[in-house]
């Protein structure tokens, strides 16, 4: 039997490696880890932060059980398939905030039991609705009594910088983040300091002392074993301390542009009545009692309304995204206070998460993560057709390539909304009406419903793919 070839983004770890078999997820471990995997085990730790829906949790699998996989292992554990997985670069300042808090309290417990993290990666952690989850399990080894935190600078990195840049400046750290996979540098952060915020201990202890560290080791002034900590013996007692300040001030956090956004406001500002939201609603659920998606997606999700509307109807798990920072914080908040199945990411549809990272396959985009059973784009076209020049024709095929079903909304020009796109711009989208629409829906998709949702004429189209002869 040929062997299996582990998931191209999971090289990093010589500890282990992840394999997709079937639509199972298994996670292998590696005899040189294997000692430090099973003292961790015999601790309980794994079983308490699995029981806290801390840890995503696992069971070991007979070797013989299992194809063959690509190296000698000694453990192989399989582990439940993530709904969608996501990226920190794609996740709100809440979402990260949330994330980062996790991850000091894992560390903290570990500690409790003799145990600590090898490091501190961002990617480490998933999202179930709004409740993140920790998905590595060969992060955990034993705690030597006076190490350093070796972790420090990745979780300052992935997690503290790029919340520092949005909570000092107002900045959004989402495009910064992609753009480098690994976060934001000390170094480069410390360059847009103001000198207000040197008066803080926290920034001094976790940036300006870090970029000081990353600036000598590139000027190779100073030789580091560790590009983080100084490396004297920190006591058990200390380390504790450090990661109980961080976790103290980061949970104060909170964005420095607090004005409400544009779309944020989009829930009492549209162009809708009362009865025509009812309409609105009623259509997309009566498309999700009929079709039953376990996953469907909703771009341009603002605040979460059809998402919301699409589990009550019967849908599984919800997926929504949008560019609008403010939005995104209020779909988070409402997907944590009422623990939906329903998770809001950033998402600049004109430009998407591409494939990237080693060899381009180490982060995948969008549409290799996962297949969508259906979709929604309501007020949505209209935003990448004129705001963004993509063809409309372009556009309407891109959106039925997501998924085998869906509803989309058409809004017209004499709508509001599109008004308000067209009021500083030439109108030199000739092709942007109703008919257009249908004829460019009609060769790759079956219209199996149809609303018209608003007296200005805006109207949803309930679509089936056609398949490809």
């Amino acid at each position: 039997m040929n062997a299996i070839c582990p998931l191209p983004g999971s090289f990093r770890d010589p500890a282990g490696r992840v394999y997709d078999v079937d639509g199972q997820i298994f996670r292998t471990i590696e005899a040189s880890f294997s000692p430090e995997f099973e003292f961790v085990k015999s601790t309980e730790l794994l079983q308490k932060l699995i029981v806290d829906h801390r840890l995503l949790p696992f069971e070991r699998v007979e070797a013989n059980d299992v194809p063959r996989f690509s190296r000698e292992t000694n453990y192989v554990l399989r582990v439940p398939r993530l709904r969608f997985v996501s990226y920190p670069y794609e996740w709100s300042f809440s979402a990260l905030k949330t994330a980062a808090l996790l991850h000091l309290e894992i560390q903290l417990t570990a500690l409790e039991f003799g145990v600590t993290l090898t490091d501190a990666s961002a990617f480490n952690i998933q999202f179930h609705g709004a409740r993140p989850v920790f998905i590595d399990h060969l992060s955990f080894r034993r705690y030597r009594p006076g190490e350093i935190w070796t972790g420090h600078r990745q979780f300052c990195e992935q997690f503290l910088n790029p919340l520092l840049l949005r909570s000092f400046f107002g900045v959004p750290y989402n495009a910064w983040y992609r753009g480098t996979q690994e976060g934001i540098q000390a170094r480069d952060l410390s360059r847009i300091l103001k000198w207000r915020h040197y008066l803080c201990w926290n920034v001094a202890t976790h940036v300006v002392l870090q970029s000081f560290f990353q600036r000598s080791v590139q000027n190779h002034n100073l030789e580091l074993a560790k590009e983080s900590l100084p490396t004297n013996a920190l006591a058990p007692g200390a380390f504790r301390r450090i990661l109980k300040k961080l976790h103290s001030w980061i949970s104060k956090l909170m964005p420095a542009d607090t004005e409400k956004t544009v779309w944020q406001e989009y829930t009492k500002s549209h162009s809708y009545s009362s009865e025509e939201i009812e309409h609105k609603q009623r259509f997309v659920s009566e498309f999700v009692r009929r079709e039953r998606p376990k996953l469907i997606w909703d771009l341009g999700c603002n605040t979460g309304d059809y998402c919301a509307a699409a589990l009550q109807a019967g849908a599984e798990y919800a997926v929504g995204f949008d560019n609008d920072h403010g939005s995104l914080e209020l779909a988070f908040a409402r997907s944590r206070e009422q623990n939906l199945a329903f998770q809001a990411l950033f998402f600049d549809a004109a430009n998407p998460s591409p494939n990237q990272g080693w060899r381009e396959q180490e982060r995948y985009g969008l549409q290799v993560r996962a297949s969508a059973d259906a979709i929604l784009a309501l007020a949505f076209v209209h935003h990448l057709a004129i705001s963004r020049n993509i063809p409309l024709e372009q556009l309407l095929g891109w959106i039925i390539g997501m998924a085998p079903r869906g509803v989309i909304e058409f809004v017209p020009k004499n709508d509001p909304m599109a008004k308000t796109l067209l009021r500083h711009r030439e109108d030199i989208f000739l092709d942007y009406t109703r008919e257009s629409f249908l004829s460019y829906l009609e060769p790759v998709a079956k219209i199996t419903g149809t609303e018209i949702v608003s007296s200005t004429g805006r109207f949803l189209v309930a679509y089936e793919r056609r398949s490809k002869s």
